[in-house]
């Protein structure tokens, strides 16, 4: 059990330091970054706090304490899935107005430029 804790908390303090990195270098956008460095950080402090993780286990009536450490982090990237599936969705529909918005534009310049030959 502690190797597996051991391993979970190596791993959030590796996704930690790439997410930091990564907003440094202008590779995320730094609204972005704070779901990764939340997920990341809740695993961490779970996988070093070991009293909070059997309290956890025994709130949720799970019968391991690994198996409780999964599900939790199973469940926060489900809710970080799902926010970047929000995030893409806005973009999309964004994207689809803009494009529309241009075509408008470009029909009104080519009406212009014909009205004026």
């Amino acid at each position: 059990m502690d190797r597996l804790l051991n391993v979970t908390a190596v791993l959030s303090a590796i996704m930690l330091i790439m997410v930091l990195i990564s907003v440094r270098r202008a590779h995320i956008r730094v609204e972005y970054s704070v779901t990764w460095l939340l997920g990341a950080a809740a695993m961490l402090v779970l996988s070093r706090c070991r009293g909070v993780l059997d309290h956890l286990r025994v709130w949720t009536g799970l019968p391991d304490t690994p198996l409780t450490l999964f599900l939790l982090g199973a469940g926060v990237l489900l809710v970080l899935f799902f926010r970047f599936s929000v995030i893409i969705s806005h973009l999309r529909d964004d994207n689809i107005a803009l494009a529309q918005r241009l075509a408008i534009l470009e029909y009104h310049m080519e009406t212009i430029q014909k009205h004026e030959q």
